[in-house]
């Protein structure tokens, strides 16, 4: 992993074998940074991703693994409860069955681990933007108060 940060931008590289959350958490940590935007696009061998199921209130996660294109990566940077970035993120990813066809996976980014190289952008804020559980659906929201 290697980044360089241009103002409140940073351009985040994510090497082989490396994670793309734990990257971007490791970065926002590093810069201090806990309220932002990031968005990007990879290649990945494999990913963890999941949806929320209201009725089991809990989520259904799948795994993917091959050649994957993450075609986009985006999410936002907020403070959690302990006072760590939180990353809310989601992503798509296609691949091509043994047919040939064209599959395409996308959910709630659990973590993904680059295959070739990822290339991530992550714009910073000043203000802070902490979390609140919600009394209704039991899910983690903005505080925006």
């Amino acid at each position: 992993m290697d980044y360089k940060r241009i103002e409140n931008t940073i351009y985040l590289r994510v090497d082989k074998g490396e994670s793309v959350t734990k990257s971007i958490y490791d970065i926002c940590r590093k810069e201090n940074i806990l309220t932002g935007y990031f968005q990007g696009i990879g290649a990945c061998d494999k990913a963890e991703i999941s949806s929320w199921e209201p009725e089991k209130n809990d989520f259904n996660v799948s795994y993917i693994e091959g050649m994957l294109e993450m075609v986009s990566l985006m999410g936002n940077i907020s403070e959690g409860d302990s006072g760590e970035p939180f990353l809310h993120g989601h992503a798509v990813f296609s691949s091509f069955s043994e047919k040939g066809n064209i599959i395409v996976a996308a959910g709630h980014l659990q973590d993904a681990r680059i295959n070739y190289t990822g290339e991530i952008i992550i714009k910073t804020a000043d203000e802070k933007i902490r979390r609140m559980t919600d009394i209704d659906t039991g899910i983690d929201i903005w505080d925006l108060s």
